[in-house]
């Protein structure tokens, strides 16, 4: 197998061996950032990922006067609090993140200063009417294209009131920024999900000194909380791993062991799914810090049973779908994917990119209006496929390559760089080239 910084990938002759270390988990970074510099005082963030959407994030911090530095994976914020930002002289850039995008949308309702925001292309097309229309019930001024729903946006921060809201969608980003918007009212707010999403927001405000409370579905914020810095240490994103737990679970005779992954129960969606399905994964050495649990992750290769993924596992794993539905070929069965609608504004209309990409490697699979189905197990033959600008994609047509009979041709794979930049690398590394 040849693994270089190209766009064409062979099938690997050999197993998947060894020990990795996955960089920081990316919605925990982008997170640690945006309370480091609303609280005051000195963060530290270790393992921090600095990849393309992560570092975007601390631009966007530096823009109102904060103090960041970044050594490879150690960020240091130096922070006399919100109170002290100065109103940005330029528009804020997005790039593709959509996690940066609507957290950013909740800060920024709230700051006393005028903002313009906008996106790549892609992050252009996004919805962001589900941030919008709640934020403008708590008294935000944002307008912009298509009636203020579609970046380019332009933001008049103001004082905010608290709001007693059910949210629509299962959507930990539409949480997160209705949270962090809470926190600029005269009063405590109260929201309610549809169904549990990852709560890495409420357990580092928390941490930071908030007062953020749990109760099922139901999140009650305190407002105007006394932040102060500490540090954060980010484990591993699950996300980033699922793609190395997969090709693992993939390629015979192989073991991996993945370091100091981030085991959120709101994340491990995918470890469920590949036990329903017969996995052979452990995990070890586990441990807590700033409430998100943490611990090592051992996948042997074993021949697998198709399985349903559907209902209170979508939100654990919405991101972990296009890796899963590789494996999914591969096992003994039919595997189907329903509830998962919200892949469709993702970076790319993950439903129907999934379908296109293994349909062209010659898999098995039909599309629904929320979901897969998918038949086991097919032959992969390899092919020309496109990455959607989409990191997840390209990685997942990596992985495929691993197991295809002819080389897999992608179109681009620089959106990889948004959320694993050593993703290649590592894979190197377990192929042992």
């Amino acid at each position: 197998m040849s693994l270089i910084k190209s766009q064409t990938f062979s099938p690997i002759t050999s197993n998947l061996k060894g020990r990795i270390n996955i960089p920081g988990d990316k919605s925990i970074s982008h997170r640690a950032v945006m309370i480091g510099s609303l609280a005051k005082g000195k963060t530290t963030i270790s393992n921090f990922l600095n990849g393309e959407d992560c570092l975007r994030t601390i631009k966007i911090f530096k823009q109102f006067g904060v103090d960041i530095t970044i050594n490879n994976t150690e960020v240091v914020i130096n922070s006399l609090g919100y109170e002290a930002f100065v109103e940005p002289r330029e528009p804020l850039y997005f790039g593709n993140s959509g996690t940066t995008a609507r957290l950013m949308l909740g800060i920024l309702a709230g700051l006393p200063f005028h903002t313009v925001v906008y996106g790549d292309k892609y992050l252009t097309e996004r919805p962001m009417d589900r941030v919008v229309l709640p934020l403008r019930e708590m008294n935000a001024e944002i307008d912009g294209r298509n009636n203020g729903l579609l970046l380019p946006l332009a933001i008049r921060g103001k004082q905010l009131k608290p709001i007693n809201y059910k949210i629509p969608v299962e959507s930990a980003q539409v949480k997160s920024a209705l949270i962090f918007a809470s926190l600029f009212t005269d009063n405590h707010s109260v929201l309610t999900e549809k169904a549990l999403t990852r709560d890495h927001t409420e357990n580092m405000l928390n941490a930071f000194g908030a007062n953020i409370k749990t109760n099922n579905l139901t999140i009650t914020v305190e407002q105007k909380p006394n932040l102060l810095g500490r540090t954060i240490e980010v484990p591993g994103d699950i996300s980033s791993a699922a793609f190395f737990l997969i090709a693992g679970a993939l390629v015979p005779e192989s073991n991996i062991t993945l370091l100091n992954i981030g085991l959120n129960p709101s994340r491990t969606g995918i470890i469920e799914v590949l036990e329903n399905m017969g996995a052979d994964i452990t995990i070890s050495n586990s441990s807590y810090k700033n409430g998100e649990k943490s611990g090592d992750i051992t996948i042997k290769y074993k021949k697998l049973i198709g399985t349903n993924i559907e209902g209170k596992l979508i939100p654990k794993l919405i991101d972990e779908i296009p890796i899963l539905a590789l494996l999914a070929t591969q096992a003994d069965g039919i595997t189907i994917i329903k509830d998962a609608e919200e892949l469709r504004v993702k970076e790319t209309d993950r439903i129907t990119a999934v379908k296109e990409t293994l349909t062209t490697l010659g898999a098995n699979i039909t599309e629904t209006s929320d979901g897969l189905i998918i038949e086991g197990k097919s032959k992969l033959n390899g092919g020309e496929i496109k990455s959607y600008g989409d990191h997840r994609m390209a990685m997942m047509g990596i992985i495929a390559s691993l197991i295809t009979t002819e080389n897999v041709t992608l179109d681009s794979i620089e959106s990889i760089n948004i959320s694993y930049p050593t993703f290649l690398n590592d894979l190197n590394k377990l192929a042992r080239i």
